[in-house]
């Protein structure tokens, strides 16, 4: 097998390469993934830390944080559409940039998502630990881990159904949320009044900290939309990828957009911003403040349910992108050994093994080898989104000559709207690297890729020294 994945002599740069792998997913599951796959516990529960520091700015953050991903996601869905493959944006980096590339993006996504299941099976472990708590979080993290390791062993319509009904009851969360926060808002609710602009107003205005606050919530919310791009590795096996993949895209990120700002906008008009605590959801509080019985235990189940899917979501996209390496030859061979149901086992296998390793660092060292981890992949997301950025560059060119018909989903404005998205994301870790705050996981972050980059370059070097 070709190390730069499957070429015929009249597709010199892989635009017409098919994927070995299993066709078992439909379109229901990838609309529903692209909607699902980036509501989690990040909106839920984390966006109370970025109202805290915003104030009812905190719309504008989001609005700020969501364009910036519904272009990084527009980029993808066009290359994706173009060029589907299981490994997505680390074969697009290669196309466009070359081994070296995609070998470096390929492996940092593929870190950052066995480190953050980890985080993603402990937070589902304690919830169910305190519903159960006869049985230790321990095992409530073997559980989940085998469950859904069995889940991705078996046919990929098994992950696809799985996170289709996820993915329901989260998006069905928000809508319900809206709807009852609109209801409250007007005072249409028993017992409730009009509220007004009063909490948009009041307590310093709408920016109380001024543009500050509302680029530290940016700081605060931008890696809650982290999860969009599996959607992407998931197309590559529907039965019509390029297809499927723009119309996902298509439905996603205007809808995302509207779930977020939309249900910021309900929080902040319904509650002085000044009442909320970081690491308490915003959510609950809006809900016991309009008398809804039983707020928490019900966003403890929605939170309990975002968790499980996300950790559902991480192993099969990590999986598929060790596989995409060993197909290209940047990952060991015998990886790439498939089921007569076309699921790449070792894949999985190699991937859920290294997320138990990264849970029993996180079970017994949380506070050292796991925060070093968790800083390690902090903001790999920004340098795996410039990546995604720089190929669509290179890549728009080359299809526009070489296969123009198959640029069927086309990035907004483009040049100017990726530069736009790229200058974003340099000014996010500027930022970043100026807040004492964040500053640890850039650093970190930054070694970590270094680290990667070191070793493609040794590679690429070993390769050109060899002829081979």
């Amino acid at each position: 097998m070709d190390p730069n994945g499957p070429k015929g002599p009249d597709d010199p740069d892989g635009l017409s390469a098919s994927e070995p792998l299993s066709h078992g997913l439909k379109q229901r599951h990838l609309t529903m993934l692209g909607l699902g796959g980036v509501i989690g516990a990040g909106l839920f529960v984390g966006s109370g830390a970025g109202i805290a520091v915003a104030g009812p700015g905190i719309v504008l953050s989001y609005l700020i944080a969501g364009a910036l991903a519904m272009l990084v996601m527009r980029m993808l869905g066009e290359m994706s559409a173009a060029m589907p493959a299981s490994g997505a944006f680390s074969v697009h980096a290669e196309r466009a940039l070359g081994r070296w590339a995609g070998f470096s993006v390929g492996w940092l996504y593929w870190f950052l998502l066995v480190v953050v299941l980890a985080v993603e099976a402990t937070g589902a472990a304690r919830i169910a630990n305190g519903w159960v708590p006869g049985v230790p979080q321990w095992a409530w993290v073997l559980i989940f881990m085998v469950v859904f390791t069995v889940s991705n062993l078996a046919a990929v319509k098994n992950f696809g159904e799985f996170e289709f009904w996820f993915a329901a009851l989260k998006v069905g969360a928000i809508v319900l949320f809206l709807a009852l926060g609109v209801l409250a808002i007007v005072g249409w609710l028993p017992d409730t009044d009009p509220v007004g602009l009063a909490n948009l107003t009041g307590r310093g205005g709408f920016l109380p900290n001024g543009w500050d606050g509302v680029v530290s919530g940016v700081l605060a919310v931008v890696f809650a939309f982290g999860g969009l791009e599996v959607v992407t590795i998931a197309a590559a096996e529907s039965e019509d990828p390029a297809r499927n993949v723009a119309r996902a895209v298509r439905s996603a990120v205007w809808r995302i957009l509207l779930f977020y700002v939309g249900s910021m906008l309900v929080i902040v008009t319904l509650l002085p911003w000044t009442s909320m605590v970081p690491g308490q959801s915003p959510y609950v509080a809006v809900l016991d403040s309009i008398g809804v019985p039983g707020a928490g235990q019900i966003m403890n189940i929605v939170v309990f349910v975002a968790l499980l899917s996300a950790l559902n979501a991480n192993l099969y996209g990590s999986s598929r992108m060790v596989f995409s390496l060993a197909e290209r030859g940047e990952a060991p061979k015998g990886l790439l050994r498939i089921s007569s149901g076309g699921v790449p086992r070792r894949a999985v296998l190699a991937s859920v093994a290294f997320g138990f390793v990264s849970v029993l660092l996180n079970l017994k060292w949380p506070d050292s080898v796991f925060l070093y981890m968790l800083n390690a992949v902090g903001a790999v997301l920004l340098f795996v989104w410039g990546l995604i950025a720089v190929s669509q560059l290179r890549l728009r060119r080359r299809i526009e000559r070489e296969a123009p018909e198959r640029l069927t989903l086309r990035m907004w404005g483009f040049p100017w709207l990726t530069w736009a998205a790229l200058v974003a994301m340099a000014a996010v870790l500027v930022l970043m690297l100026a807040d004492p705050g964040s500053r640890p996981q850039v650093l970190w972050s930054g070694a970590a890729t270094g680290a990667v980059l070191l070793v493609a370059g040794v590679r690429e070097w070993r390769t050109r020294r060899t002829g081979s």
